[in-house]
């Protein structure tokens, strides 16, 4: 069983304890997936905050961050990610873009990132609770795979199971 720490970020979330609905969504899914959630937290969209919960969290298997990956000026989540993150992973973040594309034209807008620390993957996913949802699920199989590769000693792809 993997761990897993959900972090949102919003502005209108911390300041204005506006209710978050796509934390307890991404909750109820990964914990149905067999992860073990170990964790939830929110910060304003400010690079530094989000960087400093990023880290903080690193000793965990699976970061995922919802919110902060649109176009909007204070969008900066896959930027305080790209900060922290040693490896990017990009094909997670293209097959998320791409299969949300196929249920609405403007998810192709989002510019999530997906990387490395240390043994912790970090997974940017969008805001809303439907699109959070629905990225990650795109993902979940190779999600999987690279956990494993994380979490193994020697990381041999031909000897890990697919």
């Amino acid at each position: 069983m993997y761990s897993v720490f959900i972090l949102t970020v919003s502005d209108s979330g911390f300041y204005e304890n506006k209710a978050d609905f796509s934390g307890p969504s991404l909750v109820e899914l990964m914990s149905e997936q067999g992860y073990e959630v170990v964790g939830t937290g929110i910060v304003p969209d400010d690079r530094e905050l989000i960087k400093k919960e990023l880290i903080k969290h690193a000793d965990v298997n699976l970061i995922l961050t919802t919110g902060g990956t649109g176009l909007g000026r204070r969008d900066i989540t896959p930027e305080a990610t790209k900060d922290v993150i040693d490896r990017e992973v990009p094909g997670l973040a293209e097959l998320m873009r791409m299969k949300s594309y196929e249920v609405v034209e403007s998810g192709i807008l989002s510019r999530q990132v997906c990387g490395t620390m240390g043994s912790c993957l970090i997974v940017n996913l969008p805001g809303s609770p439907k699109a959070a949802k629905e990225n990650i699920s795109f993902v979940l199989k190779p999600l999987e795979h690279a956990l494993k590769m994380l979490n193994t000693e020697k990381a041999n792809c031909a000897g890990i199971e697919r």
